[in-house]
């Protein structure tokens, strides 16, 4: 089958880790926000997890001890955005803008395009400077139409080794994510499987 050359393009990023271990990589986008980042982070250590923080440079900007946590915790972080922007609806110029902006809060070589929308002119300029991290399960904590239970057997029905898995550390996926990311963690880790960051 042939790829045409945005295939191809979305094809170089990363949607998933290879890996000979039985490991996942958990992600979190949207924080640091107060009362929900740090919660994650002491569940986190309860499972000896490390994890991803993808986080919007206003909120690492605004709760900077919260960020600054999730660095003490061994965690990684990687670049949102400034202002939680959508690619395919901003100029190529004022989406790199936004970008660098963020770049002052959060010091990272990985990125993460908001809702996962980016332009394929966007992602060549964006892969000189990072390592473009997608996912290949979707958690859905943020959306109202689907329980925290049903969050969790989307992720149980899906994970192998090397699976980037999406959870939101916001308060409109708070509800959601107190119950699929505790059913998450124990799940996994009865199963066999450690949990690491992406670097």
């Amino acid at each position: 089958m042939q790829l045409f050359p945005f295939q191809l393009l979305l094809k170089s990023l990363t949607w998933s880790i290879q890996t000979n271990q039985k490991e996942v990589f958990l992600t979190f986008d949207d924080g640091p926000i107060e009362g929900v980042t740090p919660w994650v982070v002491d569940l986190l250590n309860e499972y000896d997890a490390k994890a991803t923080f993808f986080c919007v440079g206003e909120n690492a900007k605004k709760n900077s001890s919260i960020y600054n946590l999730i660095l003490s915790n061994g965690h990684s972080v990687g670049n949102h955005t400034m202002q939680h922007l959508n690619g395919w609806k901003n100029r190529n110029s004022s989406y790199y803008q936004d970008i660098q902006e963020a770049s002052t809060f959060i010091h990272s070589n990985l990125f993460r395009p908001p809702y996962g929308k980016i332009r394929p002119s966007q992602i060549y300029r964006l892969k000189k400077e990072y390592k473009i991290i997608m996912w290949n399960i979707l958690s859905k904590d943020y959306d109202e139409k689907f329980s925290g239970t049903e969050c969790f057997e989307k992720i149980k029905k899906n994970v192998k080794p090397g699976s980037i898995i999406v959870f939101h550390d916001s308060l409109k996926a708070e509800k959601r994510l107190r119950i699929v990311l505790p059913l998450c963690l124990e799940y996994l880790k009865k199963e066999g499987y450690t949990f690491s960051a992406i670097k």
